[in-house]
């Protein structure tokens, strides 16, 4: 069986494959997108990043909130914004946390570049060139490939690494892997 016969999508599905369009401008519509962006993640405190396919906008544009570790264990910045984000270098890859609030309670271990250079935008048209390390650039390198239609479901090397976090009977938090669970 593959993963996506035991994936349900949402009804977003045709806006997360789709591949978005560069912004030309920084206009108030842009603007208004990054403000919404931003409020939708704020919204969500399991969230650490949102990209304009997931609110069915097909436009590169993401916000991410830096400084976590996939686990929560640490205090997250405010949402930042990046616009027309390029990969221009990636390294370092590793097998680390993966989730997406596309996939509320879906999870996995992928492997991701821990290590990116990208060029871009910043909200206020100000081109960048920003390094990212870590966890920071498993999340970027996630968003990124939002705006590209790829979904983080498509680099699960194996059924087993998908996986659902659950009570067990003392109450501590477990893995329970997706086809235990006879999806």
């Amino acid at each position: 069986m593959a993963i996506r016969d035991i994936v349900l999508y949402t009804d977003n599905e045709p806006a997360l494959r789709k591949k978005s369009e560069p912004v030309r401008s920084i206009n108030r519509r842009v603007k208004k997108l990054i403000q919404d962006l931003k409020d939708t993640l704020l919204a969500h405190p399991e969230g650490i990043g949102l990209a304009a396919p997931q609110i069915n906008v097909p436009s590169r544009v993401i916000v991410v909130r830096l400084g976590g570790k996939g686990d929560g264990s640490q205090e997250l910045g405010s949402p930042v914004a990046l616009i027309n984000p390029e990969i221009v270098e990636a390294r370092r890859d590793e097998r680390d946390f993966d989730g997406c609030l596309s996939f509320p309670g879906l999870y996995a271990e992928t492997v991701r570049p821990h290590y990116l250079k990208v060029q871009g935008l910043d909200e206020w048209s100000k081109p960048f060139t920003r390094t990212f390390e870590g966890f920071d650039a498993v999340l970027v390198h996630h968003e990124i490939d939002h705006l590209d239609g790829i979904l983080f479901i498509d680099r699960v090397a194996a059924i087993n690494d998908l996986y659902r976090v659950r009570e067990d009977k003392n109450g501590e938090l477990v893995r329970v892997p997706v086809t235990a669970e006879g999806v």
